[in-house]
């Protein structure tokens, strides 16, 4: 594999956000992480899911903004955790296992949250600050945009 292109992967792999990248060029290789070889980490479960023609339809760009002012502000004494990617959001490890969290669960910085899968990559979302699940924004194999809300922690 040429070194440019292995360049070029790196710089993708810092811009999207992903932890991880693995191609395979016949019989090449390469996996590029953004994880220190000391931290641990459990692997997530894949999961495929197949997509129905015409099941969904996007919005008209007069239901998102309907949508977003409609969307509750949140409290003084409340921290909203979003999506850092786009993709699909798992509250469980695997299909049919107890979600990571539920609502009025305590959790801690570090703690993993949710799942979400962008470009056949599972990334785990961490919490950013401890305290009490108020809220779950985001239904179980629900599709996600950038800067979503997540979850609420008082």
């Amino acid at each position: 594999m040429d070194i440019r292109k292995i360049k070029k992967l790196i710089e993708l792999l810092e811009e999207s956000g992903i932890a991880e990248i693995e191609i395979k060029e016949g019989e090449e290789a390469v996996r590029i992480s953004r994880m220190p070889v000391g931290v641990a980490t459990q692997p997530a479960p894949v999961t495929h899911l197949a997509a129905v023609p015409g099941a969904a339809a996007a919005p008209a760009a007069g239901e998102l903004a309907a949508a977003e002012s409609a969307a509750p502000k949140p409290k003084p004494n409340e921290h909203v955790i979003t999506a850092p990617m786009v993709g699909t959001f798992y509250a469980s490890p695997s299909p049919g296992a107890k979600p990571f969290v539920e609502i009025g669960d305590e959790i801690k910085v570090g703690q993993v949250l949710c799942i979400i899968e962008a470009m056949k990559m599972m990334n785990q979302i961490e919490a950013d600050r401890a305290g009490r699940v108020a809220s779950v924004m985001a239904r179980n194999g629900d599709p996600v945009e950038f800067g979503q809300p997540l979850f609420v922690v008082e």
